[in-house]
């Protein structure tokens, strides 16, 4: 048995690392995206981001030299990833549900990080957990797992209700959406109950793990923990095969496409690209664009879309 859950976890985590480097990859060699130019952008100059403002404002601004705000930039980006503070500004009815998932999440992160770390020293050095530093990192990584595995478990059941019962959603509700809220309130339930019923003599978090990473499989764990277990594995894996895997997504959509002010004059990169994409021969259905795949872009973006609707 444990062999079987130290494998699944092996491959869990190493397809959900290849799953969403992939995912990355994929998305790093779009073509570039149609800037929508919204400001502020967080990584100009204090004093423009202020009011919206951008280096375009200033005379003979490609003579100048490029600035980059980077505490502006981390400002505006961890609000948003910890707090989601987009959502909360605009959709606070759904921002209950989703922040109790989302943080819940974080905290299991989090507490992924301590047993590691706690594994890793009880490896490396045995000594140092036996004193205090041990209990401080029992007592942390076993508050922050209850917390995220109930806060997950919470946010998951509300926003399946919310998805289940408001109208205003159900054209944008699909069976996956139902089955990837299920899938984790059925995985965190299976793996803390199988945690908290495991019995006296049982392995806790910290054996597991010490014998995860030496590959210790005389270890005995209790078969309804390690159904939990292959769950959390296989959850993992399938993560980011779907639309869950929206974290990946959003760091291109906020650093490529709404704060991508980079001037094409000032990028040789950028003139490539643009020069390849007015080769493309697009087909559009559109009349007035009459991108019918024969004319390449530069031909179209030259002719008077006027024209092409005299029929």
């Amino acid at each position: 048995m444990a062999a079987l859950v130290f494998v699944a976890l092996y491959i869990g985590a190493g397809v959900f690392a290849v799953g969403c480097f992939v995912r990355a990859w994929s998305y790093a060699r779009l073509p570039l995206h149609l800037r929508w130019e919204l400001y502020p952008v967080p990584h100009e100059a204090p004093e423009r981001a202020k009011h919206g403002g951008s280096y375009f404002e200033e005379l003979d601004w490609w003579k100048h030299p490029s600035t980059y705000n980077l505490a502006g930039e981390l400002g505006a980006m961890v609000p948003e990833m910890l707090f989601m503070k987009a959502l909360y500004e605009f959709n606070r009815k759904l921002w209950y549900r989703s922040f109790l998932f989302h943080f819940g999440l974080y905290s299991l992160i989090g507490t992924v990080g301590l047993v590691l770390m706690a594994a890793v020293l009880a490896i490396a050095a045995p000594g140092a957990m036996s004193g205090g530093l041990g209990s401080v990192l029992h007592w942390l990584y076993l508050s922050t797992g209850v917390a995220g595995g109930g806060l997950a478990f919470l946010g998951a059941l509300t926003l399946l209700v919310r998805r289940l019962t408001d109208a205003d959603l159900s054209n944008y509700t699909t069976p996956g959406d139902i089955f990837n809220l299920i899938f984790f309130m059925v995985a965190f339930g299976i793996v803390a109950a199988g945690y908290f019923l495991r019995g006296a003599g049982a392995p806790g978090v910290l054996r597991l793990t010490v014998a995860l990473l030496t590959f210790d499989t005389k270890v005995a764990i209790p078969a309804f923990w390690a159904v939990g277990i292959l769950l959390c594995a296989i959850l993992a894996a399938y993560i980011p095969m779907t639309h869950m895997a929206h974290f990946v997504a959003k760091y291109f959509t906020y650093h490529s496409v709404r704060w991508d002010d980079a001037a094409t004059a000032k990028s040789p990169r950028i003139a490539v690209k643009l020069a390849e994409y007015l080769t493309y021969r697009p087909t559009w259905s559109a009349p007035h664009v009459t991108a019918d795949g024969k004319r390449s872009w530069a031909d179209i973006a030259r002719s008077n879309p006027w024209e092409g609707t005299k029929k």
